[in-house]
């Protein structure tokens, strides 16, 4: 191919394909540049940008939402292939449109949260929603990552926000300490992962997820795998998984997690537990599968984009716009095709990627379940609802990182059970993120009226504002897993996907987990139900249109724990093209 060819392609790419599925991170750049651009213009805080922020994030839902513009979600899946966008880097695919839509369904119920509560006032919003969007726009890049560096460069744009974020509350000795812990461990743990990519990248010459599932199966199948570029690759893989599970809190890494929830307000804490958590999760499917699954081949009948590999001791990574989906005569080049599964057979290699699978499953399986236990067995003697929440969402991340261990086991013999457990986590992500908006909501609220986050000054609040207690109690039935609400489904579909891997082991400890928790969530509810009120507590009083949003963010709880059928079908058609 010229160059004038090349150039041509490049633009087409990015014109026809990479513009259009960008449009959401695009609108909320220039939302950020207008809500810059009110704070350097006006001298006082007239105008809310809040509401500036909240038209934003609705524009940009959107241009995510699938259900947008689709007669059904078949068709919307038709009309959205596959497809790497800007030169390999992004990747529009249905676990992207999934976590996308995911993050700006939170965002617009997230600034709805934050304007009822008042955290932040007029005068700080421009910067903390310039934060806030600004993080969600680097989600959306871990989302959508193709390539180590976009993933990097995704954790760090959603991280820094963050920092800030959890000291926002100005003048508060705990708030600064939870900042300052918060940015020294992300700093730390993102020079680990930038050293554990370019560990990566110097043993298989790419940064590229596909490219690097490529070069490992080739490496295993003629033997070139060994000594320090064996060496290098694990510890590359460990150094890299040290950033993924500080986003998750996943245990060694989660010791950041208590003194910031505690240290942050309640709106932060639901930033950080629901969205960096569902970006996480999803840079932990991508990752763990992009290492250790072959992209599929192409039909030889259609010319399409494609990843050349030269297969060398030192392999280089060379990038073609086009080229025929099959290994060229005489040649030392293999084509990676980014296509569709339905290819010739021939061009299929051996499952040479099978220990690759086995020890990232391995990896995952033991973190979870240490991610699990740990988080459940320390939130029961909290006495701050916030630090109590913390360790919840510790545990809950154990339980999102299950069935991706199950899937990976699955994904040789049965791709079907592999998508249904890839499936699964997408479909925990969006009943957490309703689960947990409404406890946090709940806990703003209340700590509007009684000036206190302490589970003891919770003591007979049924008497006063009888409803919240109730939505916070089926809240909580739903964070345990119990009938017959959203979480019991979320939990059961990771409960079968790890007896479906045959992971009893993992499918043990879950279930003892599960009734860890119940312990430590009803003792809150013997708190607010049977419980004499203390005297010394202010008296309790929720307005109406919060009381009404923690009424609304607690229906979908219920609702998806009896009718789930048709979300469930979307995140199966999602998971899909993740998992061919």
């Amino acid at each position: 191919m010229t160059f004038p060819e090349l150039v041509n392609s490049f633009f087409a790419n990015t014109l026809d394909l990479s513009i259009p599925v960008f449009m959401p991170e695009i609108v909320l750049s220039g939302t950020i540049v207008l809500m810059l651009l009110v704070r350097i213009f006006q001298r006082e805080p007239r105008f809310d940008v809040a509401w500036l922020a909240l038209i934003g994030s609705a524009v940009a839902l959107y241009y995510a939402c699938p259900l947008f513009g689709a007669p059904d979600l078949k068709q919307f899946m038709q009309d959205h292939p596959t497809a790497e966008t800007f030169t390999g880097l992004l990747i529009h695919d249905g676990i992207s449109a999934h976590f996308r839509t995911l993050l700006l369904v939170f965002l617009v119920l997230f600034i709805i949260f934050t304007k009822l509560s008042g955290i932040p006032d007029r005068i700080d919003a421009p910067d903390f929603f310039t934060l806030v969007l600004g993080g969600v726009v680097g989600m959306c890049l871990m989302v959508a990552s193709n390539h180590l560096f976009m993933m990097f460069l995704g954790i760090e744009m959603a991280s820094l926000p963050s920092y800030v974020l959890s000291g926002h509350l100005k003048g508060r000795r705990k708030s600064s300490e939870a900042a300052i812990k918060y940015a020294v461990f992300g700093a730390g743990t993102a020079g680990v992962m930038l050293y554990g990519i370019s560990l990566i990248a110097g043993a298989t010459g790419s940064l590229h997820l596909p490219t690097i599932a490529t070069q490992l199966s080739t490496m295993l199948g003629d033997g070139t795998l060994v000594g320090g570029r064996l060496a290098a690759v694990i510890l590359g893989g460990l150094m890299l998984s040290v950033g993924i599970a500080f986003k998750l809190s996943a245990v060694p890494f989660h010791f950041w997690c208590p003194d910031v929830f505690e240290g942050a307000s309640a709106e932060v804490n639901a930033y950080l537990s629901i969205a960096s958590k569902a970006a996480a999760a999803a840079i932990l499917v991508r990752v763990a599968f992009g290492f250790s699954h072959l992209p599929p081949p192409v039909p030889e009948t259609e010319p399409v984009a494609a990843h050349a590999v030269e297969v060398a001791d030192a392999p280089k990574l060379l990038l073609v716009s086009t080229a025929a989906a099959k290994k060229a005569p005489d040649s030392n080049l293999m084509l990676v095709a980014d296509g569709d599964a339905n290819g010739a057979e021939a061009a299929k290699p051996a499952d040479t990627l099978a220990p690759v699978r086995g020890f990232i499953a391995g990896l995952i399986g033991v973190i979870a379940a240490l991610t699990c236990t740990f988080g459940n067995l320390a939130a029961y003697g909290q006495t701050n609802i916030k630090r109590l929440m913390a360790y919840s969402a510790i545990g809950h991340a154990g339980y999102m990182m299950m069935p991706v261990s199950a899937g990976l086991v699955m994904l040789a013999d049965s791709p079907t059970d592999a998508k249904t457990a890839v499936a699964s986590v997408a479909f925990y992500a969006i009943v957490y993120l309703f689960m947990n908006l409404m406890a946090f909501s709940l806990i703003a609220f209340i700590r509007n009226s009684i000036r206190s986050e302490e589970i003891a000054d919770y003591a007979g609040l049924i008497r006063s504002c009888p409803i919240l207690v109730v939505c916070f109690t089926m809240t909580l039935i739903s964070l345990i897993g119990l009938p017959f609400f959203a979480g019991f489904v979320a939990k059961f579909a990771v409960f079968a996907s790890l007896a479906q891997a045959g992971l009893y082991g993992l499918l043990v400890v879950a279930g003892l987990n599960t009734a860890v928790s119940l312990f430590y969530y009803i003792r809150v509810v013997k708190v607010m139900c049977i419980d004499p009120e203390p005297e010394s507590r202010l008296p309790v009083y929720v307005p109406f249109l919060p009381s009404m949003y923690v009424v609304a963010v607690t229906v979908p709880v219920v609702v998806l724990g009896l009718w789930w059928n048709e979300l469930n079908e979307w995140v199966q058609m999602a998971a899909n093209t993740l998992v061919f």
